[in-house]
């Protein structure tokens, strides 16, 4: 690097913030050698001195930005890749790894001596490491190119690092000094023999001065000679006491740790005292209590009572808490086997009086047999009140005993499932019997693509509501039953706790998802009794669902709108659940059902009679619409408005389709079907269809133009075809009014048109056109007279055309046709009145 860089460096960098260029290395980044930088080594002038690495980087001439600066005490190791000295490459490692490229190995050869100079100076611990560095770089006796020394700028900075700041009475003494020569500074050399002059005189008045005290000097060197003889004997004095305090202090410990260790005793005998007194307080089970479990009494309130205060005594001294090492006593063993065997006499008499106390009730006939009769299923109350006062003792065998206990539920489980299954199914048994009282064995066909005389059955208002009712009847009927079963067994075997082998690792996880999944398993323990007690439900209510679908084909919509109220309902989980199940399957039919409709419509046959009138899925809409009226107002309205919109947008596209079948014209099909189809939906006011309303009067009303244009066509041929050739010489460039003047469009030739058009022969033309408008058309639809009407318009649009035309290409002529428009009206009220 040249001086000059090094002195602008000093000049422009440094020199502002007090600091001392040492050595610097012109350097690039390993992989960026584009981007050049310069090292530097630094050090400040104030006190206390310390060393910095500063990375410096030149934007143009003399414009120097400090990018990084660390402490040289940040250092942590230098690595020179390799020891060769040709290498350019070294990092540093400061807060991360800097991987640096020197651009002269000399410059680096000075930096990397220098770091480790003044590490080896003003680093005391955690000095930075050197590796894969010549040896000779980093000795005291290492020469370094002498272009790069570290007294870059002259200076010598061991000097600096001595120099210290003058005080201000240092400063003001030399003022003074000063001030007393003025000529100190125009003439140094005179300034100096002064100050010489007057160094030699205060060096021969301090030597008088020690010569004339020679005799204060020896008379001082007595006395301290004395002083030091007073000072040897208090030390011998001070050495008796300290051997005296020493063995008082020896004596003190010893009976310290006496004092110590008799008190260590007492306190461990108290200790030990109260151990044993609050283990023998917890292995303590009176007398009376074991007598009771020995031999309990289940059979009278009080020996029940007794039997569950004894069992709560037995629990608490099994489940006491006791310090591992002090099971490990025999005494302690004895006693805990000794309860143990208690406890499973114990439980195996509880489990004997509850098993046979659930296969008895199983037996049960239940309070409401008497009903039976009716659609009520009966309740179980007596059962339950009977068993409640074991409730304290199923709670201990859970706690206990949980084989015990899961053997007990399943025992219940099965014995009172029993019960409910022959309640269940003479409840359904009568249920079905009530629907089918038409003995009614085939399943109904109501295709809304077919023809109404082929459908095999048609279920009337009054019986589907009658399904309907004794549907209500049942599912309501099930509830209060299965809820109070529910909350029997929760109580009873306390679904709602559970004793978890895990729950000291539960302590780990969030409360939030803990409280998760101990509800989820509550739930589902519920769940799973109530299942093995009504393990029939779900059979039986398919049964009766499926007796219902034979008596009518719309069963799914009015089923759907019954579970689902009862979903919404149900207080007892599990009845919701298996409500909840069934509903979807209900979904499913219902998506069959319609969606076999819209198959219906896209395979529809059109019968082959003179006219085709209204289709047959047009015609059965309304049927369709009011059967389903009972779902489209429900909250489950939005499952059939979906397939609404698909029902009626097949009918608008297959009606289109079905037209061409037929010899009927097909614009009368679709003109006849659109229009019903219309004034149906006008009717329904169903809001989910409106576009589809809308699109069937849009339809209509282009059949209804497509039909009158093709048939009634242009009644007065001859003079439209007269007209064509007038409008095609007018746009060839002869002017209206001259086209007369042509001789085949002369006013002659116009006259012998117009007389072959004479009134008579309009009518009688229009008499035949009626009577074939009214063959093409079906009486139940009953849009003659608006077709009839639409034809009317037509030929009087068209008349209005030919006068026009008459006025522009003939005018003065006086020529007109031999008919006014008060004759058309005339002419088409007189045929429509007469037929």
């Amino acid at each position: 690097m040249s001086s000059a860089t090094v002195r602008d460096l000093q000049n422009y960098v440094f020199n502002s913030k007090e600091e001392i260029l040492i050595s610097s290395c012109k350097v690039s980044k390993l992989f960026k050698k584009k981007k050049i930088s310069f090292l530097c080594l630094v050090s400040v002038t104030t006190i206390p001195t310390s060393i910095n690495i500063i990375q410096i980087k030149q934007a143009d001439r003399q414009i120097f930005k400090r990018k990084r600066n660390w402490g040289l005490i940040e250092l942590k190791s230098v690595d020179g890749h390799n020891e060769s000295s040709d290498n350019l490459e070294f990092d540093l490692h400061l807060d991360k790894v800097y991987r640096w490229v020197a651009l002269n190995g000399q410059e680096r050869h000075a930096f990397i001596h220098n770091l480790w100079k003044y590490s080896d100076r003003y680093i005391l611990h955690d000095k930075p490491v050197f590796k894969n560095i010549p040896k000779m770089w980093v000795t005291e006796d290492s020469t370094i190119p002498e272009k790069f020394d570290n007294n870059l700028l002259s200076l010598d900075h061991e000097f600096v690092e001595d120099f210290q700041v003058n005080t201000e009475k240092e400063q003001e003494d030399l003022k003074i000094l000063m001030s007393g020569c003025e000529f100190a500074i125009s003439n140094a050399e005179a300034f100096m023999e002064v100050l010489s002059r007057d160094l030699s005189l205060l060096d021969g008045e301090n030597i008088h001065c020690v010569l004339a005290s020679e005799d204060q000097v020896e008379a001082l060197m007595e006395h301290l000679e004395l002083a030091l003889n007073e000072v040897e004997k208090m030390e011998t004095q001070l050495n008796d006491y300290d051997e005296i305090l020493c063995h008082v202090r020896d004596t003190m410990e010893k009976m310290e740790h006496k004092n110590s260790t008799l008190s260590t005793a007492n306190m461990n005998n108290q200790w030990l005292m109260k151990q044993l007194e609050d283990l023998m307080m917890k292995l303590d089970l009176s007398s009376e209590h074991q007598k009771i479990l020995e031999d309990a009494d289940f059979t009278t309130a009080k020996g029940l009572a007794q039997a569950i205060d004894a069992a709560n005594s037995l629990k608490r001294v099994i489940n006491s808490d006791i310090d591992k090492s002090l099971l490990q006593m025999s005494a302690v063993s004895e006693q805990r086997k000794k309860f143990d065997k208690l406890k499973d006499k114990f439980s195996r008499n509880i489990c004997r009086q509850l098993n046979n106390l659930f296969i008895h009730f199983g037996n049960h006939k239940g309070e409401g047999e008497k009903n039976l009769e009716g659609l009520t299923l009966p309740q179980h109350n007596g059962v339950h009140k009977e068993l409640y006062p074991y409730t304290e003792l199923i709670h201990w065998i859970k706690v206990m005993d949980k084989k015990m206990y899961d053997s007990l539920k399943d025992v219940y489980t099965t014995s009172m499932g029993k019960l409910y299954d022959r309640d269940l199914k003479n409840l359904f048994s009568i249920a079905r019997e009530k629907i089918a009282v038409n003995g009614n064995v085939t399943s109904p066909t109501i295709i809304i693509g077919l023809d109404r005389d082929q459908w095999t059955l048609e279920t009337s208002t009054k019986d589907r509501d009658r399904y309907d009712s004794i549907l209500e009847q049942v599912l309501t009927s099930l509830e209060p039953v299965f809820l109070q079963e529910q909350q029997f067994c929760l109580k009873f075997f306390q679904l709602d706790i559970i004793n978890s082998p895990n729950s000291e690792n539960a302590s780990a996880e969030s409360d939030a998802v803990a409280t998760r999944k101990m509800e989820k398993q509550i739930d589902e323990d519920i769940r799973n009794m109530m299942s093995s007690l009504f393990s029939c439900l779900k059979p039986e209510l398919d049964m009766i669902i499926d007796h219902i679908k034979r008596q009518d084909n719309f069963y799914c919509m009015y089923v759907l709108v019954r579970l689902n109220q009862h979903v919404m309902s149900a207080q007892s989980s599990f009845l919701s659940n298996t409500f909840a199940s069934l509903l979807i399957e209900v979904k499913r039919s219902l998506d069959h059902f319609m969606q076999q409709q819209i198959e219906s419509i896209k395979e529809c046959r059109i019968s082959k009679k003179s006219k085709c009138g209204i289709l047959p899925y047009v015609s059965n809409l309304e049927i369709f619409a009011k059967n389903a009226n009972c779902l489209l107002k429900s909250d489950r309205g939005a499952d059939l408005e979906k397939w609404y919109t698909r029902l009626v947008d097949t009918m608008l596209e297959y009606i289109a389709v079905h037209a061409v079948d037929h010899k009927t014209p097909p614009q009368v099909i679709k003109m006849e079907n659109y229009h019903h189809l219309y004034s149906l939906l006008s009717q329904l006011k169903i809001s989910v269809l409106d576009n589809q309303r809308k699109e069937a009067k849009q339809k209509y009303n282009d059949a209804l133009t497509a039909y009158v244009t093709l048939y009634f066509g242009r009644p007065l041929e001859k003079l439209n075809t007269f007209f064509e050739g007038v409008q095609a010489r007018v746009a060839s460039g002869i002017k209206a009014s001259e086209v007369s003047y042509q001789l085949a469009f002369s006013k002659q030739e116009l006259r012998k048109v117009i007389n072959q058009y004479p009134g008579s022969q309009v009518k009688k033309g229009l008499e035949a056109l009626y009577k074939k408008v009214e063959k093409h058309l079906s009486e139940e639809e009953n849009l003659l007279q608006v077709v009839w009407r639409a034809m009317q318009g037509e030929f009087i649009r068209q008349y209005k055309t030919l006068e026009d035309l008459i006025h522009q290409c003939y005018p003065g002529s006086m020529i007109s046709l031999e008919f006014t428009i008060d004759d058309i009206l005339t002419f088409f009220s007189d045929i429509a009145q007469s037929h």
